[in-house]
């Protein structure tokens, strides 16, 4: 096991473990809300750990997952190009979770409110405690969900609901978020650290090119008719018959034993 800490970061800690990225969120005094300096070492540590881990968990250190944007990062906040903000800033952190090479899991540990409520919707699974919650908190300052949510949310809970959770503003606790879809699950507080690293550990000793593949074709599927889909599908099918995943899952099955996939 290797760790790249403090030497490296000051506001997020990165870890590495058989196979497994952890990148916990270290301003616990801010409940981990996102400054610049946040942000950008938080996509550094995301394209590392794409390039040594085969699994990434996003979490929160604290009684919180990500409170959103700081905003007493800057002075003058009013008067800041959110535009350029999101486009220089945000950008590189969201797009580098949506594109990792590997699968991601958000670790919800606490409250997620607003762009920090969108960096988890951002990852492939959301795993919350019950205790946590979401909660898009645009609307009561006057803007609009930012950091992927406009994308994220509708996609997740159908627009009747999204917008419901936009324009009001209202928490939604971590059991409802996994009854709506928005998240994969809701575990009781006290089995939510085992339950996260047993769901990385699963990914990490998995078949990462079909993962690969199973994010991709799901992720086309909203944006293609049928027939494209079915051509898109059956190629990434046909890649993934290719792969040494599936003869060694194929060897161990007709051995009866369990696959040991390696690489990348």
């Amino acid at each position: 096991m290797s760790e790249d800490t403090a030497t490296i970061y000051e506001t997020i800690r990165l870890r590495f473990e058989d196979g497994i990225a952890i990148l916990k969120l270290n301003r616990p005094d801010k409940m981990n809300a996102l400054n610049v300096q946040m942000r950008a070492e938080m996509a550094d540590a995301i394209r590392r750990a794409g390039e040594r881990a085969r699994v990434l968990v996003i979490t929160g250190k604290g009684r919180g997952f990500c409170s959103g944007q700081d905003l007493g990062d800057r002075t003058g906040a009013a008067e800041i190009d959110l535009e350029q903000v999101l486009q220089k800033e945000y950008g590189p952190l969201i797009r580098g979770i949506h594109d990792a090479p590997i699968p991601v899991i958000a670790a919800v540990n606490g409250p997620a409110a607003g762009a920090g409520a969108n960096i988890a919707l951002a990852c492939d699974v959301v795993i919350a405690a019950e205790s946590a919650y979401f909660m898009q908190v645009f609307s009561r300052i006057g803007l609009i969900p930012d950091a992927g949510g406009t994308y994220f949310l509708p996609r997740s809970v159908g627009l009747a609901r999204a917008m419901g959770l936009a324009l009001f503003g209202d928490k939604l606790p971590a059991r409802k978020a996994a009854e709506w879809g928005l998240i994969w699950e809701a575990v009781p507080d006290e089995e939510f650290d085992a339950v996260w690293r047993a769901r990385a550990r699963q990914l990490a000793e998995g078949p990462t090119q079909a993962y690969k593949r199973i994010r991709q074709a799901l992720r086309a599927s909203f944006d293609n008719d049928f027939e494209t889909q079915y051509a898109f599908e059956s190629r990434l099918q046909g890649e993934a018959g290719r792969t040494r995943d599936f003869k060694e899952s194929v060897r161990a099955f007709l051995e009866k034993r369990k696959p040991r996939h390696e690489g990348r």
